[in-house]
């Protein structure tokens, strides 16, 4: 199995709505990309200079699943939208 895990440090211009549609958008991804097996979205509520402000946990069957689902035409759209309004991202895939 593929873990792939994603945090995200948002910009301050409305930061909280742009975090709830963040969540919302990456968790219909399940629905409509069929290599993703899984994904857990989190908001932190932890206050501290290192936290980020979202994180996503995902899970694939292959790395060959992981790579269609970073061109699927859904996930890019949410990705553009992502890039609209973060100002960082971290990203780590492993086998698990």
């Amino acid at each position: 199995m593929i873990v792939h895990i994603v945090m995200f440090r948002f910009k301050d211009e409305n930061k909280g709505a742009n975090i709830k549609e963040t969540k919302k958008r990456l968790d219909s991804l399940v629905d409509s990309v069929p290599t993703l097996k899984s994904m857990e979205v989190g908001v932190n509520f932890t206050v501290a200079d290192r936290a980020f402000d979202l994180s996503l946990y995902s899970t694939f069957d292959t790395k060959e699943d992981l790579d269609a689902y970073a061109i699927h035409p859904e996930h890019l759209k949410v990705v553009e939208f992502i890039k609209s309004v973060t100002a960082e991202s971290k990203v780590v895939d492993y086998i698990l």
